[in-house]
């Protein structure tokens, strides 16, 4: 299956996380445009995550270890990890979660 992003629409997840979100047979990947400020809270889901900066500077907290990242700067969330972050600058991620994120559907 082919997709187009600018084709998708956005869908506001929690307040400054606008993801445009394409699930396959075993993972999702959601495309965030992230407003400056806006934070997600420490949680723990049982995908595996992976995290990549685009765009823009991002603080994110994997455990006990807080980093700010930049574009081209991955992180990987092993499955039940605690974590959270916060844009300090509008942020351009792509988040890669398996098996897919149902709740994301």
């Amino acid at each position: 299956m082919d997709y187009k992003l600018a084709e998708i629409n956005s869908r506001e997840i929690i307040p400054g996380y606008h993801g445009k979100l394409i699930h396959a047979q075993h993972l999702s990947l959601a495309f965030w445009e992230v407003e400056e400020g806006a934070e997600v809270p420490m949680h723990a889901h049982s995908n595996e995550q992976v995290m990549q900066v685009l765009e823009g500077q991002f603080q994110f907290t994997v455990g006990d270890v807080k980093r700010i990242y930049g574009p081209g700067e991955l992180v990987v969330i092993p499955p039940d990890t605690e974590h959270g972050g916060k844009a300090l600058t509008p942020c351009k991620l792509m988040d890669v979660f398996s098996p897919v994120r149902e709740e994301y559907k």
